[in-house]
């Protein structure tokens, strides 16, 4: 997904309420201002629940390390789906094509030391354990830090807990 077509995408932020991607930017860069001196995640992740409908939720997360931090979402419903291998390779998909825009705007602006994580929902155990490994080769591929459950909080919880 372009940043152009990102521009008419709204994501939720319980703080903010409903805002632009460029909004949830310029939220990312002054919470990093608050306290410059602190190490700071930006995690993506994405998660689904197959209902009627599948509805995808991508996250956006920036952790302050130690120190709490924000999170911003957006939901995206498809019909239905019941392969869970495509629907873990979407979620894939949803978080790259959101860390793309987010490096990218990253760039222009002279942030780029923010680290880019992507939080997948596979781990080891599980249904999803035969996917771990191609997912983790198409994250890594893409040149970004793959976390898989337990410690992908980003999918797991903070996505999770919106896609009802």
């Amino acid at each position: 997904m372009e940043i152009d077509s990102l521009k008419k995408t709204f994501f939720i932020s319980p703080t903010f309420g409903s805002i632009t991607f460029q909004q949830v930017f310029e939220k990312i860069i002054e919470f990093v201002k608050e306290e410059p001196t602190k190490n700071y995640s930006l995690i993506v992740g994405s998660d689904s629940f197959p209902g009627e409908e599948t509805v995808f939720v991508t996250a956006i997360i920036i952790h302050r390390k130690g120190s709490g931090g924000r999170y911003f979402y957006r939901k995206i419903k498809y019909e239905k789906m019941n392969n869970l291998k495509l629907r873990i390779f979407t979620e894939a998909s949803l978080s790259l094509e959101i860390a793309e825009a987010l490096k990218k705007k990253l760039s222009e602006n002279g942030v780029s030391r923010l680290p880019v994580e992507i939080h997948i929902d596979v781990g080891k155990n599980g249904a999803t354990r035969i996917l771990v490994k191609e997912v983790i080769k198409m994250i890594v591929g893409s040149g970004y830090i793959a976390v898989t459950k337990p410690d992908s909080f980003g999918a797991t919880k903070v996505a999770d807990r919106h896609t009802n």
